[in-house]
């Protein structure tokens, strides 16, 4: 899981790939379509497609010329679960060192008191 974890962060990490899978959320489209609002040319912009299909975040079909892409959510939602899991073990951690710091400032009030 790790490894699939690390390729779809990394996957992410290009603003390019983040607006295709944003752009991807509201239906699937034809790669002439992802790739119009991108100031990039198509030999570059197909890397960046198959690194999101090799991700597992894309799949691609071609009927005749056209290739349509569409958006996988099993890795979106192994990504929210450890993501998840990272958040529980944070607040937690935070849990007691809040506990930590206000056991350690009780005495300072009562020595502020006497």
């Amino acid at each position: 899981m790790t490894n699939q974890i690390d390729r779809f962060f990394s996957a992410l990490s290009d603003p390019t790939r983040r607006a295709v899978i944003e752009r991807l959320t509201r239906g699937s489209a034809p790669v002439s379509e992802l790739h119009a609002p991108h100031d990039i040319a198509l030999p570059t912009f197909l890397r960046h497609l198959r690194v999101l299909e090799d991700a597992g975040l894309v799949r691609s079909e071609k009927k005749g010329r056209i290739r349509t892409v569409h958006i996988e959510a099993g890795p979106l939602a192994e990504a929210e679960d450890w993501l998840r899991r990272q958040r529980r073990i944070w607040e937690a951690r935070l849990d007691r060192l809040g506990a930590l710091a206000e056991g350690l400032e009780e005495p300072l009030k009562q020595e502020e008191t006497e």
